[in-house]
């Protein structure tokens, strides 16, 4: 057999467009602490930690949700209030590009989940920050979100529970982003006053404003281990101070040691730790379904 002349007759289709990389499926996972190569199943099963050093990955709002919440017993509002573009901000894109593409990427009209749902049993109003959508930042519909949440929680005599995961306020809202600090510790002041709990939760990373405002006016503040939360980055408080940072600086356990929270909570038993609170909190001012 002529081997030559019947590798000439195969034809090869060389305009067959063959997957990237990128849209190439994959079923493994690369632990961004310990290098180790999971199976994506196996680590979904653990709540998205790796199951070699307990680093937890970050996860976006609907899988919080799952976590978190009693299934099927969440309810969002307010899922159609949208930014806008009061400055007209334009740096290398028009803030109004990042928005479409955001809402695109998520699905989602800003960066706050709010609704209502049950932990066990018991019902709290909760808003649940994704950091896919502009990096979690806080904006004019983030803190109204935030603000609502809080009013039904009066209305009902529930608690409130903030999930952070954000880089801070957003920058191309510039003061109107700002505002959103003293306007959503303002209404959780009003929570306080009547005597109704407020627990945040502290997730990777959680920064600038945030950090500033709501995220650290909890009645209980924990942290999901190893998570970043902190004002400025460690590069600008080294440049500033002129000194070296210590180890583990503006992680959970380092703000856990110095007093500045309450607890740290592996992912796993987040959702029995948030319902043992709100039940210790909720002598005759929290409604169990």
């Amino acid at each position: 057999m002529d081997l030559k002349n019947l590798f000439n007759k195969i034809k090869f289709d060389s305009k067959k467009e063959q997957p990237t990389k990128k849209d190439a499926p994959s079923h493994w996972i690369k632990c961004p602490e310990c290098s180790s190569l999971m199976f994506f199943k196996e680590v979904e099963s653990q709540n998205n930690i790796c199951p070699k050093c307990n680093f937890h990955m970050r996860i976006g709002a609907k899988r919080r949700i799952e976590v978190i919440c009693d299934e099927n017993s969440f309810v969002e509002y307010d899922n159609d209030l949208m930014p806008n573009d009061p400055l007209k901000f334009v740096d290398s894109k028009s803030y109004k590009k990042r928005v479409d593409e955001a809402v695109k990427k998520t699905g989602r009209n800003s960066s706050v989940v709010s609704g209502e749902c049950t932990i066990n049993g018991i019902g709290v109003q909760m808003a649940i920050f994704d950091f896919a959508f502009m990096g979690g930042s806080l904006g004019s519909v983030e803190g109204e979100k935030i603000v609502r949440c809080v009013n039904r929680a009066l209305e009902k005599k529930q608690g409130v529970i903030i999930v952070s995961a954000s880089g801070g306020a957003r920058m191309q809202e510039s003061t109107f982003a700002l505002m959103q600090m003293a306007k959503t510790s303002a209404a959780l002041k009003k929570l306080d006053s009547v005597g109704l709990p407020y627990i945040s939760v502290l997730t990777d990373p959680t920064m600038g404003g945030v950090s500033a405002s709501f995220a650290f006016l909890g009645d209980i503040i924990m942290a999901e281990p190893g998570a970043l939360v902190g004002f400025a980055g460690q590069r600008v408080i080294k440049q500033t101070i002129g000194a070296d940072l210590p180890e583990g600086f503006q992680r959970a356990e380092f703000l856990l040691e110095k007093g500045s929270i309450d607890m740290v909570v592996n992912r796993a038993d987040m959702k029995k730790t948030l319902s043992d609170l709100l039940t210790m909190f909720s002598s005759n001012t929290i409604q169990v379904s």
